[in-house]
């Protein structure tokens, strides 16, 4: 017989005779000396709310655990978070191989929480962003969808899901499609963009089922009543969204194939944790792969013997358009990069042999002028197989790495079938969008991303942003790009011929600084020399300090005030006169601000550019403050999002402008520019304000304790960093973080949309920079706030 029990304590036992087992599943356990010992009884117990344990006698006894049940559903629609996913790596196809696990696409779109309310006469339908805000208004083709389903219901739910862009074949497409219509508010545009650009809503998860709270529920119970609500549902605008179950490997196949940033896999015993980012949930991203026709090869630099690079082609039409499947003998061949990396000696031998073989007078690429000069050309008969990170803008494969010849397939039967899904139209080769340093103040703002595509670096631009203006690629940057790549490759020291005329000797670049990665020392000068024209101007004419890792991340670190005794020329060194409790001392400091002063500190292993707030040229005087973000053990980067956005609010209603970036580790910087002259003692008395009304009105979330072991698990605002000579890590520094995170202007929009700070990395970033351009730009060309105007809108406050 089975008695329910709804008493606190069942059995009436003191709360010492309730112990913990110090061994085994953390469940309660009890010994009780009472009219039940000795006999054999089985009682549900609930110990809290969404979890049931089932106690069988004779006493002691073990909880057995049972299913929870769902509870009554409490919570106001535009309250609900949605669950978010930790960042994840595809170590090898065993990772799809679970049957703990649920495997879905990841699919790059808004998130959404979707209500739907049988009402008479018509059925009330609202949409909420991941953040709360209602964008029920600007998908009515969807909010028409969801009418007609409320018409069949007779209760209440609550979906969570995702809108996306449908392209041409009714197929999920890119975050850029979507953009346009996040902002609309005008009935007319709406349904011009409507027309224009359909949009559809794809759900995978029922958080309200009726009078019923789902969330405290497994989630194969909940996708279980998700599919028997939806098994009638044949609309094209509001679909289930597809998963597989124990094994992903065919949908990981098909999110390679359509182009998909990844996949989600999620526990199946998983429980929905509203607002929190979750280890449950993880995103992994595509390991790209591809086959290449190879039409032809360069010469060896430096040790390096038989050939430097190999020239890789995939076909395409007369219009160079992609093909994605098996190619005409009069189709041409377009360049679409070299991979210089992944051979090992022998095969160097071997391939250069097949190349030999091969050889012809005629450049068999359609764009021979984007081949490197000094190529040898082959016929397209061989075909290679790489890994790369993405494909960029203008057709080219970013990082590729040889694995091998596909001797198994000729060159007609290659399939491109990847390239189908970018939707992105080709570029001219002159059309590269990496800016000089004389445009970087012309191209504000921005952000997108994508390409991490969603994920990673980030492959969409900031809504209600335009897209920047291309740029030609400077010949001398990249110049010196190739001259680092060969000298890594070759394994060699030796010294670079700058764009000033000016040379810098650098070594061990083959050294793995970030063994996670397996990134190294070359790849992270590689990375500023790329970077540099919006890198620049952020430490222009500022002081640096040096944080050096000699032995990468993993090694022991050191901070270095003072510049070295003896730096190369074109090196920055300045004199400053600073106080101190010994007096006033003159300190040789770097200044930031040229190329070779950043790859000099580079090649002494100092990771990040670290400056002042304030210039050489008025030390004490601070150009903007900054709040740091810091999330203390136990806080989330969902809750860091949440206290950046509460920052922001803050902000807005004073009329101080902020500008947004990640820390390139777990936290969150939020820069305000502050008028000349301003002292560094009055940018920290305008962010204690803040810091001090964000944490009053959000005391779960947000602290500005100092004391650490007070905080909890709430995230640090930290206004104590405007301080002289204090510093953080600048706008587009790499940082020393296991994962090589990169600090990242944001526009306050993707704080809705969610990001991770492995969404920016040292090899995802620059393809979000070239598609967004200098979002840090606005810290130097928006207008300052009016101090005394500011501080008259905080005594209203």
């Amino acid at each position: 017989m089975l008695t329910r029990l709804t008493l606190r304590n069942p059995f009436h036992v003191g709360r010492a005779a309730i112990r913990r087992p110090s061994s085994g599943p953390r469940f309660l356990s009890a010994n009780v000396s009472s009219r039940f010992t000795g006999k054999r009884n089985r009682v549900p117990f609930r110990r809290r709310k969404g979890t049931r344990f089932l106690f069988q006698a004779p006493f002691p006894y073990t909880p057995i655990p049972m299913p929870p049940v769902a509870t009554p559903w409490r919570e106001a629609p535009s309250r609900v978070r949605p669950m978010l996913a930790v960042a994840g790596e595809l170590t090898s196809e065993a990772n799809l191989l679970d049957d703990r696990v649920i495997f879905e696409p990841k699919y790059d779109g808004i998130r959404a929480i979707v209500m739907v309310e049988p009402a008479a006469p018509t059925p009330r339908v609202a949409i909420y962003s991941r953040n709360g805000n209602e964008k029920t208004a600007q998908f009515p083709e969807v909010v028409r969808e969801l009418r007609q389903l409320g018409q069949r219901l007779d209760k209440p739910v609550i979906f969570d899901g995702e809108i996306v862009a449908l392209d041409e074949r009714d197929q999920p497409a890119g975050f850029e499609r979507l953009q346009g219509r996040m902002h609309l508010t005008g009935t007319r545009e709406i349904d011009a963009r409507v027309r224009a650009q359909p949009a559809a809503l794809l759900l995978f998860d029922l958080l309200r089922d009726g009078g019923d709270d789902l969330r405290g529920l497994q989630l194969t119970t909940r996708r279980a009543r998700l599919d028997r609500l939806l098994a009638t549902a044949t609309s094209p605008v509001v679909r289930l969204g597809s998963y597989t179950a124990g094994d992903g490997r065919r949908l990981y196949r098909e999110a390679e194939q359509h182009g998909l940033e990844g996949l989600i896999l999620k526990r199946a015993d998983s429980r929905y944790e509203s607002g929190r980012r979750s280890t449950a949930w993880r995103k992994i991203k595509i390991l790209r792969q591809q086959e290449v026709v190879i039409g032809g090869w360069t010469e060896p630099r430096g040790a390096r013997v038989h050939m430097g690079a190999l020239l890789m082609g995939v076909w395409v039409d007369d219009r160079r358009r992609v093909r994605g499947s098996s190619a005409r003998a009069d189709q041409p061949l377009l360049f679409v990069g070299a991979v210089g990396t992944g051979f090992s000696d022998t095969e160097l031998g071997r391939l250069s042999r097949l190349l030999a073989s091969r050889a012809t007078e005629h450049c068999p690429f359609v764009n021979e002028q984007d081949a490197p000069p000094g190529s040898h050309w082959v016929k397209p008969e061989m075909v290679v197989q790489v890994r790369f990170a993405e494909w960029t803008d203008d057709r080219k494969l970013r990082h590729p790495v040889y694995l091998g010849v596909r001797d198994d397939k000729a060159p007609h039967e290659v399939g491109i079938e990847p390239l189908l899904a970018l939707p992105l139209p080709l570029a001219t080769p002159t059309e590269r969008q990496m800016p000089e340093t004389a445009n970087v103040e012309r191209t504000a703002s921005r952000r997108g991303r994508r390409t991490g595509e969603k994920t990673s670096g980030s492959r969409r631009t900031p809504r209600g942003q335009k897209r920047p203006p291309a740029f030609r690629v400077d010949p001398a940057r990249e110049s010196l790009v190739s001259h680092l790549q060969a000298l890594e490759e070759s394994r060699r020291d030796g010294t670079l011929a700058l764009p000033g005329g000016q040379t810098l000797d650098v070594t061990n670049l083959a050294k793995v600084f970030w063994p996670q990665g397996n990134f190294t020392k070359g790849d992270l000068l590689r990375y500023y020399v790329r970077i540099s024209p919006w890198l620049l101007p952020v430490v222009d004419d500022r002081p640096l300090v040096m944080k050096r890792f000699p032995n990468g991340v993993n090694g022991k670190a050191f901070y270095q005030q003072r510049a070295p005794d003896e730096a190369p020329p074109g090196v920055r060194v300045d004199v400053l006169e600073e106080r101190s409790d010994k007096g006033v001392e003159r300190t040789p400091r770097l200044v930031g601000g040229t190329l070779e002063t950043l790859l000099y500190m580079a090649q002494l292993a100092a990771i990040s550019q670290d400056p002042w707030f304030s210039r050489v040229s008025s030390p004490e005087s601070a150009d903007f403050a900054a709040i740091d973000l810091d999330p203390m053990p136990g806080a989330s980067f969902a809750d860091v999002l949440d206290v950046a956005r509460w920052v922001h609010e803050e902000l807005e209603s004073i009329g101080v402008p902020g500008v947004p970036k990640t820390s390139g580790s777990r936290g969150l910087h939020i820069y305000l520019p502050l008028p000349p002259g301003t002292s560094y003692h009055t940018g920290q008395l305008l962010c204690r304000i803040i810091a001090t009304l964000v944490a009053t009105k959000h005391p779960k979330q947000a602290t500005v304790e100092r004391q650490v072991s007070a905080r909890g698990r709430t995230v640090y605002v930290d206004y104590l960093q405007n301080i002289l000579g204090k510093t953080l890590a600048s706008a587009y520094s790499v940082r020393a973080t296991a994962f090589a995170g990169v600090s990242t202007p944001l526009a306050w929009d993707e704080l809705d949309d969610g990001v991770a700070p492995e969404d920016f990395t040292l090899t995802t970033v620059e393809a979000r920079f070239r598609r967004v351009g200098d979002l840090w730009a606005s810290l130097r060309t928006t207008k300052p706030p009016d101090m005394r105007t500011v501080l008259d809108r905080l005594g209203s406050l």
